[in-house]
């Protein structure tokens, strides 16, 4: 343990720092499956109802990660490739 009181700040400002990196990237890996799951549901069953899920659980996927970015959890080149990877699902759904 620590004894200089500048080095048990860090330690409590990282522990901080940890619990809320983690609250950010398990929110953006629930709502990718959320995601992932509705695109396999529209697959099966192409309606515009279906669609409009896809759509609406991509645009809250894309927000929760540019605020990731923005707090400095994800590089913004990290967060670009999986913006990039959720739509490539949404593209091969559209084009078969």
């Amino acid at each position: 343990m620590a004894n200089i009181k500048s080095a048990i700040k860090r330690i409590k400002t990282t522990k901080r720092n940890n619990q809320i990196n983690r609250f950010y990237k398990s929110t953006i890996k629930t709502f990718t499956k959320k995601y992932l799951t509705a695109t396999a549901e529209y697959k099966n069953n192409p309606t515009a109802e279906n669609l409009s899920v896809v759509k609406d659980n991509l645009s809250i996927i894309y927000s929760k990660i540019d605020k990731a970015i923005k707090k400095n959890v994800y590089h913004k080149n990290n967060g670009a490739r999986k913006k990039s990877r959720l739509y490539k699902v949404l593209k091969t759904l559209k084009t078969s």
